[in-house]
C-alpha cells in the first residue's frame, strides 16, 4: 500500500515539476546557469513535499521489504517510468547533461530521501540544540542541503573542456 502511495505521489509531483521547471529555468542562459536554476527548482519542489521525501527514504530499507515479488515488480516498473519522465524533464532544461541526466535524477531522489530523515528532529534533539547551540550545526535544512547535493551532482555530470563526453574534440595542446 505504501509503495502505491509513493508511486502516486511521485507521478503527481512529476506533473507539477514540469510546470515548475518551465517557469524556473531560462533556456537562454548558459548550461552552468541553467544547472543552478535546475538545482534551485528541484530542491524547492522536493522540500515542499516532505512526505514524498520521507517515502523515498523508507523505500529501500522498509517499504520494499516483506512484499510479494509481484508487488515489488509493479513498483519497480512504475519507478522506472517515473525516472524516465524525470530524466526527460531535466534533459529538456539542461540537454548538456546527456545520459548523465539519469544519474542526476536518481541521485536527487535518493538524496531527498536520505536528507529528509535528518530534517525533522525530535523534541529531545531540538532541546539539545537550544541547550547547546553549537550542536545545531548538525541540524540539516532540507532545501539547502538538497540544493547543494543536486548542484554538485549536476556540475559533476556536465561535460567539461577536455572531457571525452564532449561532442566536439578539445583543441590539441602545443
Amino acid at each position: 500500500m505504501l509503495l502505491e502511495l509513493l508511486d502516486d505521489f511521485l507521478r503527481k509531483w512529476l506533473v507539477e515539476l514540469a510546470d515548475e521547471l518551465a517557469a524556473g529555468i531560462d533556456a537562454r542562459l548558459p548550461a552552468a546557469d541553467r544547472a543552478e536554476q535546475l538545482a534551485e527548482v528541484l530542491s524547492q519542489s522536493l522540500a515542499g513535499r516532505v512526505v514524498l521525501c520521507d517515502l523515498f527514504g523508507a523505500q529501500g530499507g522498509v517499504l520494499e521489504h516483506n512484499v510479494s515479488v509481484e508487488v515489488v515488480r509493479r513498483h519497480k516498473r512504475a519507478s522506472l517510468d517515473s525516472l524516465a519522465t524525470m530524466v526527460h524533464l531535466v534533459r529538456q532544461q539542461v540537454p548538456e547533461l546527456g545520459d548523465g541526466a539519469q544519474t542526476v535524477c536518481l541521485q536527487t531522489m535518493i538524496m531527498a530521501g536520505a536528507l529528509s530523515t535528518y530534517c525533522s528532529p525530535p523534541p529531545s534533539l531540538l532541546a539539545a540544540y537550544q541547550e547547546e547551540p553549537e550542536l545545531a550545526l548538525l541540524h540539516v535544512n532540507l532545501r539547502s542541503a538538497l540544493r547543494l547535493v543536486i548542484i554538485t551532482a549536476i556540475m559533476g555530470t556536465l561535460p567539461r573542456s577536455g572531457d571525452p563526453r564532449r561532442t566536439t574534440p578539445a583543441p590539441p595542446r602545443p
